[in-house]
């Protein structure tokens, strides 16, 4: 018997085996189970339930050497239902996408457009003169141009200590 054990141990040892190196990846699942999570929530959207059932128009500000840029999709929306305020430094921009009335008899299939008031307000990364905007409307585009002011010389005062 012993020998017998010596024998297998040496057949063991002769043997190759071919294994496939497998990278752990312990983030893969969280994405998978993530995508599974956005697809069942992207499920009840398609039938007529949003956990956020608001209108809220996409924004972006940028900025270069004299000016504050703000763009804002807002389709959709009429030129009179919109309002533009800056005050101290931030900017608002408020308004209403109206529903359109329902026709009886129609049936719909699918019903994803949003409708609702929103109101959007943002802090200006620097001083604008208030005096020196342009606004402009077109197809769902709004484009506001606001003119940077120079900045203030800060004065330093050094305070002597005692």
């Amino acid at each position: 018997m012993y020998g017998t054990a010596i024998a297998l141990k040496n057949a063991k040892q002769k043997k190759e085996v071919a294994m496939t190196l497998v990278k752990f990846e312990p983030l893969k699942e969280l994405e998978t189970l993530h995508d599974r999570i956005q697809r069942y929530f992207e499920d009840f959207v398609n039938f007529s339930f949003s956990l956020t059932d608001n209108f809220n128009p996409r924004i972006d500000i940028s900025e270069d050497d004299n000016t504050i840029n703000v763009i804002a999709e807002i389709p959709g929306v009429k030129k009179e239902d919109l309002k533009i305020t800056l005050q101290d430094n931030i900017l608002t921009i408020e308004g209403e996408k109206k529903k359109e009335e329902e026709k009886k008899g129609k049936n719909y299939y699918r019903a994803e457009r949003v409708f609702g008031s929103f109101k959007r307000s943002f802090t200006l990364p620097t001083e604008v003169d208030s005096d020196n905007v342009e606004a402009k409307f077109e197809d769902g585009m709004l484009r506001i141009n606001m003119k940077k002011l120079n900045p203030k010389p800060k004065n330093e005062k050094v305070i002597e200590l005692k």
